[in-house]
């Protein structure tokens, strides 16, 4: 059984898909908070992945005041194949925009910010010092606000992982996005070896922090591989992991081979709990920030027993 015609985000470039699984589609809700969040992030010129990606949890996760905030412009010098993130040459740098950020933090009482950003092979340190000045910069606006970090691969430098672990965010995160075997396919530019020497060396500078990566299933995968991810992710000092359904964001993306069942899912879960993992959140719905302060809490809640 499927649902009825789902739009996938708003304005120019929205997708409608024609039929999705009902455990895949989560109603729009007008929530007040979201709609202060929205007038607050376009009157500072910021951007979040929430709506960049179109991701569908934005109005739960606004409303319980978790944002992901995307640094660094909206135009990346990557094409996955996945992402509705565009594509093109980037601005250089704003050197203000860790400060806008961390006013938007203080200004919103915000509980857990997630900081990622576009992909940026342009610059010699891809990134990672607008990082940690935004890091830097929240701690001082609002030290009770917890700060996660989602980088791309930083070209696998440890200088520049090395750059993001100093400013000490309370979570270390880089999705390896899909599994070994389609990453010429869905993520041109990327490499699975790569993306794992990131995340052990982020372990490695800060073995008492948290360490989390993600990857997206229903596009070709098999659940034994997604295992398989699972396993060497955690031997790499991985400490949690999102898995999550793919939804095509438009017609030029790839599109979704199959559509995982919730006791699939729920599957992926317990054997990756079985392997070490302290949370694995995994669900049709699940994104890289979907309850990412929650998790946080119950890791700590979990090392302090």
């Amino acid at each position: 059984m499927f649902s009825s015609p789902v739009q996938i985000g708003r304005g120019r470039g929205a997708f409608r898909h024609r039929r999705l699984p009902p455990h895949c589609v989560r109603p729009e809700v007008a929530r007040p908070l979201v709609r202060r969040l929205e007038r607050i992030m376009r009157g500072r010129g910021l951007h979040t992945v929430c709506e960049q990606a179109r991701c569908p949890n934005r109005p739960e996760c606004w409303a319980h005041r978790t944002v992901t905030f995307m640094l660094l412009g909206d135009l990346c010098t990557r094409a996955c194949r996945f992402c509705a993130v565009a594509t093109g040459k980037p601005s250089p740098p704003d050197p203000a925009e860790p400060g806008r950020v961390a006013a938007a933090v203080a200004e919103l009482s915000l509980s857990h910010v997630v900081l990622t950003s576009v992909t940026r092979d342009d610059l010699p340190d891809g990134g990672s010092q607008q990082f940690a000045r935004t890091v830097l910069a929240i701690r001082e606006a609002r030290a009770a606000t917890t700060v996660e970090v989602l980088t791309s691969d930083l070209r696998g430098d440890p200088s520049l992982v090395s750059t993001v672990c100093r400013s000490a965010p309370d979570v270390f995160g880089h999705n390896v996005e899909t599994v070994p075997r389609l990453y010429r396919r869905v993520r041109p530019g990327a490499d699975f070896e790569r993306s794992l020497r990131v995340l052990a060396e982020a372990k490695r500078l800060r073995p008492a922090g948290v360490v989390k990566s993600g990857l997206m299933v229903g596009l070709g995968e098999t659940i034994d591989e997604v295992i398989e991810v699972l396993r060497i992710l955690r031997s790499v000092g991985v400490d949690t992991a999102t898995v999550g359904q793919y939804l095509r964001p438009s017609r030029e993306h790839l599109e979704v081979e199959r559509y995982l069942e919730p006791s699939e899912f729920q599957e992926i879960a317990d054997r990756g709990h079985a392997l070490g993992l302290s949370r694995v959140a995994s669900g049709p719905l699940v994104r890289s920030s979907y309850n990412a302060g929650e998790i946080l809490d119950a890791i700590r809640r979990d090392r302090e027993a």
